[in-house]
């Protein structure tokens, strides 16, 4: 069976890690995937293999970007209806969001505690996990001066440091991009 997967990759194109989309779409074609697209700048990649055992995947991934881009990638791999029930979900709806705040969505390689108490307000006050799933956390972000909070500290405490975020209107958009292109 041949399955499509998204890759929600961590520190793409951020200071001093410039890798061009095209080059990322390459690797994963060298790594013999299958329908290879990508989608905007952060490190979104969609593809297709017959690899139903998503640790070999993701520990393949991985290690092939290592060797390659000369750092760690976490690589976060989630299939469209994966996504698809995660915006079903949307905690965030009964929430005023004003022009400081973000909605996120943080997808983890490991399994986030299910007994933390939520919501979990950061000590700083810049961070709210108001709702998770086993891999996945809905988190809102108070931006300070206009400065998204880092994942360094309280998130990477409690989610993981294999973690990326994305906004949740972002992650709506990816899944729009990867169900166009599957077939």
């Amino acid at each position: 069976m041949v399955l499509l997967y998204i890759a929600f990759l961590r520190g793409m194109n951020v200071p001093g890690r410039s890798v061009k989309m095209e080059y990322l779409r390459g690797l994963f074609r060298d790594m013999g995937f299958d329908s290879v697209r990508s989608h905007i700048q952060s490190g979104n990649v969609f593809f297709e293999t017959g690899e139903e055992d998503r640790a070999v995947l993701s520990t393949a991934i991985s290690t092939h970007l290592r060797e390659v881009l000369g750092y760690e990638v976490a690589v976060c791999l989630r299939t469209i209806p994966e996504v698809e029930d995660l915006i079903a979900l949307d905690p965030f709806k009964d929430i005023t969001v004003t022009a400081d705040m973000r909605c996120c969505v943080v997808f983890t390689t490991e399994r986030i505690d299910p007994a933390m108490a939520l919501p979990l307000l950061s000590p700083k006050k810049d961070m709210e996990v108001i709702h998770t799933t086993a891999y996945e956390a809905f988190v809102v972000w108070y931006l300070i001066n206009g400065r998204a909070p880092a994942a360094k500290g309280f998130q990477e405490r409690h989610l993981g440091r294999d973690a990326t975020t994305r906004y949740f209107h972002t992650v709506v958009d990816i899944l729009a991009a990867a169900k166009k292109g599957a077939a």
